[in-house]
């Protein structure tokens, strides 16, 4: 697992993780993706929404953007099975002119294979597990 790089960033993450409906774990994926990259950005949530769905045990999925309701905020986004049953939501963040995702999903996913699989992705230059 990676060392902690933004202390606040893992802090604000860590509070989104607290107790719900659903035990909650987390990551926050470090990307080398600067704020005019937006293509990339897309390709790059749309893998890690496969690794996270294939981690949990989800099937096929698909990534909700939210832009027909005031919920989300900009960049926020979701990702959904077919009956529309939660298996992740991420905020995309530019921070210092590069791009982290936080990403939380359930607490059922084995942690150290799913953070060596986000690691294995193009334009992950590093990720964070938020217990």
């Amino acid at each position: 697992m990676s060392e902690i790089l933004d202390e606040d960033l893992y802090r604000r993450t860590k509070a989104l993780l607290e107790p719900g409906e659903i035990e909650l774990v987390g990551a926050v994926v470090h990307t080398d993706l600067g704020g005019e990259e937006d293509l990339e950005m897309h390709e790059l949530t749309v893998d890690i929404d496969e690794v996270i769905a294939e981690h949990a045990g989800k099937g096929e999925t698909y990534i909700y953007a939210g832009n027909d309701t005031e919920e989300f905020a900009s960049n926020q986004f979701q990702g959904l099975t077919l009956d529309d049953a939660f298996v992740w939501e991420c905020q995309q963040l530019l921070r210092e002119g590069t791009f982290d995702i936080v990403f939380y999903y359930e607490a059922t996913v084995e942690q150290e294979s799913l953070v060596a699989d986000l690691e294995s992705l193009q334009y992950v230059d590093g990720v964070t597990a938020v217990p």
